[in-house]
């Protein structure tokens, strides 16, 4: 059986986002979780390092020669002095693309989990997340893929409260949503957020817990991808009306959406009801938590 590795679906649970600074950044401080639902990578021989790309989401996917999934490979063979092996990645596609969910940076993350335990590299895991961080600001959370509070960039991460069985519905229109976009949008309406770390338990005891204290943050750039993307509004509108829906919310700058429920038989029903609703929307449901094992 080729070696592989999961690449899980990222969703914020909440996403403050301060005024840009120097450099044009824009701080943020978030509480992210991971899906049991995602991409996955696999590896097979070939003459010179290459990527192939299969699954329901593969022909969204911008040419190969720019793919995280590649530059993360190059820059962990860089990393470890090494000759670029003979060997070829897969990449199952099955996450929408420029979804709010951090599959390139989950992608990439799994491909330097991979190449580590498949070449043997003598790399340790603070050089393997600084390859990560080099790729993205989600990069170091989605190498671990683990829940964390990510502040700065999103590259200073601190352990998450613990968090109870979450389940959950993700919902995406089948519209691809710019990040620059949603930026854009976001310092138009100006209505930046304070990044502090809000007051949090220790630990959530239950769904219902979690989601009433989630209430009372925010997604800043959720209005902003609305304006960008009407399409995700109405996503939106449709979980919040939804009675098994503890709390609706879209994830990152869009365009999922995702609902938390008290259970997998409301997450079930509202994964089934949505589905009958609007055929053709990619609705998921799913567990929220992790790290998830790489090992199906």
């Amino acid at each position: 059986m080729r070696p592989s590795a999961f690449a899980p679906a990222k969703v914020n649970l909440f996403l403050h986002v301060g005024a840009p600074r120097q450099g044009g950044y824009h701080p943020i401080c978030s509480l992210m979780a991971f899906a049991d639902v995602g991409d996955r990578l696999s590896t097979f021989e070939a003459e010179a390092l290459a990527l192939r790309v299969s699954g329901p989401f593969a022909g969204d996917l911008d040419g190969e020669g720019d793919n995280l999934v590649l530059r993360a490979a190059r820059g962990l063979i860089a990393e470890a002095q090494r000759p670029m092996p003979p060997l070829g990645l897969s990449l199952d596609k099955r996450l929408p693309v420029a979804s709010g969910l951090g599959g390139g940076s989950s992608d990439a993350g799994a491909a330097l989990r991979l190449l580590r335990q498949a070449l043997e590299l003598p790399v340790d895991d603070a050089r393997l997340e600084a390859v990560a961080a080099a790729l993205g600001a989600d990069g170091p959370a989605c190498l671990w893929a683990a829940p964390a509070i990510a502040e700065g960039r999103g590259e200073r991460l601190s352990p998450a409260p613990g968090l109870p069985p979450l389940d959950a519905v993700l919902v995406n229109p089948r519209v691809p949503v710019s990040t620059a976009g949603v930026y854009r949008r976001f310092d138009e309406l100006g209505r930046f957020g304070d990044v502090a770390p809000p007051a949090m338990p220790e630990a959530f005891e239950s769904a219902s817990e979690l989601a009433g204290w989630l209430a009372a943050q925010r997604n800043d750039l959720e209005a902003p991808a609305v304006a960008v993307a009407p399409e995700v509004g109405a996503v939106l509108e449709t979980l919040a009306g939804e009675p098994e829906t503890l709390l609706a919310r879209v994830s990152g700058s869009g365009g999922t959406c995702f609902a938390l429920c008290a259970g997998d038989i409301e997450a079930e029903g509202l994964a089934e009801r949505i589905e009958a609703l609007s055929p053709h929307w990619w609705v998921q449901r799913c567990r929220l938590g992790g790290p998830w094992p790489d090992a199906e």
